[in-house]
């Protein structure tokens, strides 16, 4: 089953871009919750290259690495990456007037339903539009 999201981002795309891609900036924005937290990024970004996010919970009591491989990298327009257990993902960038509207679509996974993913990857999406449109007002 494939899952959709969406949010848009009152920011110019170069600003999204750098923000999705930064590892600095990802480990600001790349959390479901406030009680969790990404205290690690390390990304390759080009065709063959991996990424691996560290996602934990603040009080420790679990985590785990978000990791995987770029398949496609085209500047400022597509991201798509297979994941360690080689479902993929693909996350477009389409510039508007005012906003960037960015869209995620992956594969879901057998463990949690399919809301609940839906639920917890927009609240990540919805997080990183947040993070983005705070630093357009510093």
């Amino acid at each position: 089953m494939r899952i959709t999201i969406e949010v848009n981002v009152a920011a110019p795309i170069n600003d999204v871009w750098k923000a999705w891609t930064s590892p600095a900036d990802i480990q600001q924005w790349n959390a479901a919750s406030d009680d969790w937290h990404c205290p690690n990024a390390e990304i390759e970004l080009n065709l063959g290259g991996t990424f691996c996010y560290r996602m934990e919970a603040k009080d420790g009591s679990m985590g785990f690495d978000f990791e995987g491989t770029f398949t496609r990298v085209d500047l400022c327009k597509c991201i798509e990456f297979a994941l360690e257990d080689e479902r993929l993902v693909v996350v477009e960038f389409a510039e508007g007037e005012q906003m960037v509207t960015v869209r995620e679509t992956f594969e879901a996974e057998s463990v949690n339903s399919a809301e609940l993913q839906r639920q917890g990857w927009q609240a990540i999406l919805d997080r990183f539009a947040r993070h983005v449109e705070a630093k357009k007002l510093r």
